[in-house]
C-alpha cells in the first residue's frame, strides 16, 4: 500500500492548462461530430444517394488541402490559442446557418454542401493550431499521458455528441445545430482561459512568406523518411476504409434503423476509440511502436470487411467498436511520432500539411466511398476499401522499414529541420 501511494504521489501532475484543453477538445468533437453525423443524415433523407454523402466528404477536405500551407504557416507565426478560437468562431457562425436553414424546411442539399464548404474553411485554421497545442503546453515528462488524454477527450466527444444529435434530432431536426453551437462557445470561452505556451515563434510576414514557410515543410517532410511513412501510411490506409461516410445508408438500407441508431453506430466508434485511449493513458505503447502502427491499421482493415459482409446491427456495432479501437492505437502512435520528430518551429507547417494527409483520409475516403458506392453498390465500396486498406499495410511494411522498426518513441526525437 505504501508503495502505492508512494508511485500515485510521483506521478507527474497535469498542469490546469492542459485540462482546460482537454475539456475544449471534448465540447469540439461533441459538436463537430454529432452535428456531421446528423448532416450526413438529412442529405441523405433529402436525395436517398450514397454518392451525395461522398460529395459531403469532398466539400470538407477541399479547404483543408487548398488553405493547408497558409494555415499551418499562420499556426507557426500566431499565437496557437488564437488560430484555434479563430477557427471555433468560423464553425459557431456556419452552425448557425445551418440551424437557419434546416429551420425552413429545405429539399434542396445545395446550401448544405456550401456551408459544409465553410466549415472546412474553419476547421483547415482550428486543426493544426489545436494539434501542436498539447505539444506546446505538456511538460516532456507527461507528453506520452498528454497525448492519450487529447484522444480520451475527443472520443468522449465523439460517443456523446452523435447520441444527443440522435435524440435532439428526434425532437426537432433543426435543434442539433443550436446544440453544437452552445458546445462550440463553451469550448471558445474555455481557450480563453489557457496562458500562452512558452514556445518561440517566427514573425509575422507576408504571403510569400507564407507560401516558402509551406514549401519548408514539405521538404522537410519529403526528407524524414518516418514522418512521411507515418501522415502518408494514413492517408492511403484510410482512404481506402472510409465507411464512416456511408452510415446513413447502412443505417437505412442495411440494417434499417433511424436516426437514434446511427447515432449509436457514430458513437460506437467513439466507444472504442475512447476505451483504447482510456487504456493508452493509463498504459502506453512503449515498445515496437511501429509494429503496433502497421498491425493496428490491418486489423482497421479486416473489421471493414465484416461491416460489409454483416446484416446484423449487433455484428455491425461490435465491428465499428474494435476498428475505432485500433484505429485509436494508429492515432496515438502517430500523433506522438510525428510531433516528436519535427522541430518546434516547423510544427504547425509539419501538422498542417499531415491535416491535409488525414483530412483525405476521412474526407476525401468519405468521396471515395460515395463513388464506388455509386459504382459497385454499397457493401462493394465497403469490402473494396478493406481489402485496399490491407494492401496498403502490406506496401508500408516492405518500403518504410524506418517507420516499420522504430522500437521506443525516442527514437524519433527530435530531427533537424530541413534547410534551403
Amino acid at each position: 500500500m505504501t508503495d502505492s501511494i508512494r508511485k500515485a504521489a510521483d506521478r507527474p501532475h497535469v498542469p490546469w492548462s492542459i485540462r482546460a484543453l482537454l475539456v475544449t477538445f471534448f465540447l469540439s468533437g461533441f459538436a463537430v461530430v454529432g452535428q456531421v453525423t446528423i448532416i450526413g443524415k438529412q442529405v441523405f433523407d433529402i436525395t436517398g444517394r450514397e454518392l451525395d454523402l461522398g460529395l459531403l466528404g469532398l466539400a470538407e477536405f477541399l479547404p483543408v488541402a487548398v488553405l493547408a500551407p497558409f494555415t499551418g504557416a499562420v499556426a507557426d507565426r500566431l499565437d496557437r490559442r488564437r488560430v484555434f478560437a479563430g477557427g471555433l468562431a468560423g464553425e459557431i457562425l456556419v452552425s448557425l446557418g445551418l440551424f437557419v436553414y434546416v429551420r425552413s424546411e429545405p429539399t434542396a442539399v445545395a446550401p448544405i454542401f456550401v456551408l459544409v464548404l465553410l466549415f472546412g474553411v474553419a476547421r483547415s485554421f482550428a486543426s493544426p493550431a489545436s494539434r501542436a497545442l498539447p505539444i506546446d503546453l505538456a511538460p516532456p515528462e507527461i507528453l506520452e499521458r498528454v497525448v492519450a488524454l487529447r484522444s480520451v477527450a475527443f472520443q468522449a466527444g465523439i460517443i456523446s455528441g452523435p447520441i444527443t444529435m440522435g435524440f435532439v434530432f428526434v425532437a426537432d431536426p433543426a435543434l442539433p445545430y443550436l446544440v453544437a453551437v452552445v458546445a462550440l462557445v463553451l469550448a471558445s470561452l474555455l481557450l480563453a482561459t489557457i496562458p500562452k505556451p512558452a514556445t518561440r515563434k517566427l514573425p509575422t510576414t507576408g504571403g510569400r512568406q507564407a507560401l516558402h514557410d509551406a514549401k519548408e515543410g514539405l521538404r522537410f517532410m519529403r526528407h524524414q523518411p518516418v514522418v512521411f511513412g507515418a501522415i502518408s501510411l494514413d492517408l492511403f490506409a484510410v482512404l481506402f476504409g472510409g465507411i464512416i461516410a456511408l452510415l446513413p445508408a447502412i443505417a437505412e438500407n442495411r440494417l434499417g434503423v433511424g436516426a437514434i441508431g446511427l447515432g449509436w453506430l457514430r458513437a460506437a466508434t467513439g466507444i472504442g476509440a475512447g476505451l483504447v485511449s482510456i487504456g493508452l493513458s493509463i498504459r502506453p505503447v512503449r515498445r515496437h511502436v511501429g509494429r503496433v502502427l502497421l498491425a493496428s491499421i490491418a486489423v482497421f482493415g479486416a473489421m471493414t470487411i465484416v461491416i460489409g459482409l454483416a446484416t446484423s446491427y449487433a455484428v455491425v456495432f461490435g465491428a465499428l467498436v474494435v476498428a475505432a479501437g485500433v484505429d485509436a492505437i494508429s492515432v496515438y502512435v502517430r500523433s506522438t511520432i510525428v510531433p516528436l520528430a519535427t522541430p518546434e518551429e516547423m510544427r504547425g507547417r509539419v501538422l498542417a500539411v499531415e491535416n491535409v494527409f488525414i483530412g483525405a483520409s476521412n474526407e476525401l475516403g468519405a468521396f471515395e466511398s460515395g463513388l464506388t458506392a455509386a459504382a459497385f453498390g454499397l457493401v462493394g465500396a465497403i469490402l473494396f476499401g478493406g481489402v485496399g486498406t490491407l494492401a496498403v499495410v502490406a506496401i508500408w511494411w516492405r518500403f518504410f522499414p524506418d517507420l516499420r522498426d522504430i522500437d521506443r518513441f525516442s527514437e524519433a526525437n527530435v530531427a533537424p529541420a530541413a534547410s534551403g
